[in-house]
């Protein structure tokens, strides 16, 4: 009855969890910001509604805020309007970037353990996912020797994730030089997703957008504003790959909201202090869960560089998700590892994108089922 693509993959272990958790729970386990959007925002989208621009609009975007993306990107590399596209959230972009890039047979690499949207994008494009594993001893930057050991005549692209979901690493700069020069001795694409990128509490973010003229650099407005519910991201890419991204993009959604672009570019042209606070807030609460979740015996909780998650080892005695629903029937949602890949097994994912309370409360009710599992 179903098609082939639709059982070769499986619901997210994300959604697993979400979906299996009792009434009240606290929610560790879903990364968005526990924040509302701006208020200057939220009257743009108000505004845009009540004037009438609830109609389609251009397939790769209105061109003032394709506009206005280039402009904040400028501040890593020159990039120009027809080089961007907007899209419905990050999660279409990286689709259609793979329905666009991968045929049939097509080897990409992609991190492990990684966001869980990566091999599933590839596997649907009839492209095969070639697992790099990204390590806790190594501040989770990859191998590069094991990349090269992986590359072989039918890989097509590497995706590169950074600040990272689930882990919290971050690519440094020679990470990223060693990255781009495989790329380029391979003619290989490099695929970025880079939703984080204003979520880095230890030096600076370092992008792969200017570096490579093969680089698929995709962002998201779901985090910086706080509004993942709107479904906004966007592309940013040579021309001709945007041209055919486009095409794709189209018979996927038509083209992106008009309402939530209108309000976004409101968002792009006034004042940047919200993403800043918010920032400094999750700092702040990265320090406690990170101290919190140390002091628990049985949990190792490396310091995260970026996003908003923690991704601690254990060495208890089951799997990652059996652990993960006796904390789930304790009251607290969390990601078990291996939903991320095999190289997540024995780590949990917690987000701390919530409430300082329900952030002490929750690593509470965890502590107690570490306890009795010591």
């Amino acid at each position: 009855m179903f098609a082939s693509r639709a059982t070769h993959v499986e619901l997210s272990g994300i959604r697993k969890m979400f979906e299996a958790a009792p009434p009240g729970a606290i929610n560790l386990g879903l990364g968005e910001p526990d924040f509302q959007p701006p208020a200057h925002i939220l009257d743009a989208l108000e505004h845009a509604v009540r004037t009438g621009m609830n109609k389609y609009g251009p397939t790769g975007g209105l061109p003032e805020l394709r506009a206005a993306v280039a402009e904040r990107l400028s501040k890593y590399a020159p990039v120009k309007p027809d080089q961007v596209l907007i899209t419905t959230g990050a999660t279409e972009g990286l689709a259609s970037a793979m329905q666009t890039l991968v045929d049939r047979g097509d080897e990409v690499l992609t991190p492990d353990p990684g966001f869980v949207l990566f091999a599933p994008h590839i596997t649907l494009a009839n492209g095969t996912p070639v697992f790099y594993r990204v390590r806790k001893e190594d501040e989770f930057q990859p191998r590069i020797e094991e990349l090269n050991e992986l590359v072989t005549s039918k890989t097509k692209a590497i995706i590169v994730n950074s600040p990272a979901n689930p882990t919290g690493g971050v690519l440094d700069r020679n990470a990223i030089k060693e990255i781009v020069a495989l790329a380029e001795d391979n003619d290989l694409l490099i695929i970025s997703d880079e939703v984080y990128e204003p979520f880095v509490y230890e030096g600076r973010h370092e992008t792969f957008l200017g570096r490579y003229d093969k680089v698929v650099y995709v962002n998201s407005f779901s985090k910086i504003f706080s509004m993942t519910g709107w479904r906004l991201g966007y592309v940013a890419a040579p021309p001709e790959i945007i041209k055919n991204l486009a095409k794709i993009s189209y018979y996927l959604i038509a083209c992106p909201p008009t309402p939530t672009q209108v309000a976004v570019l409101a968002g792009l042209r006034g004042p940047q202090d919200f993403v800043t606070k918010m920032v400094n807030e999750f700092g702040k609460r990265r320090e406690i869960v990170v101290d919190a979740l140390n002091r628990i015996k049985g949990l190792d909780c490396p310091w995260p560089k970026g996003a908003f998650y923690v991704f601690p080892s254990f060495d208890f005695d089951l799997t990652s998700e059996a652990l993960a629903m006796k904390i789930l029937a304790a009251g607290v949602i969390c990601t078990p590892g291996s939903a991320f890949g095999p190289g997540g097994e024995g780590h949990l994912r917690l987000s701390y994108a919530n409430s300082r309370e329900n952030l002490v409360k929750g690593i509470g009710l965890l502590a107690g089922v570490a306890e009795s599992l010591a």
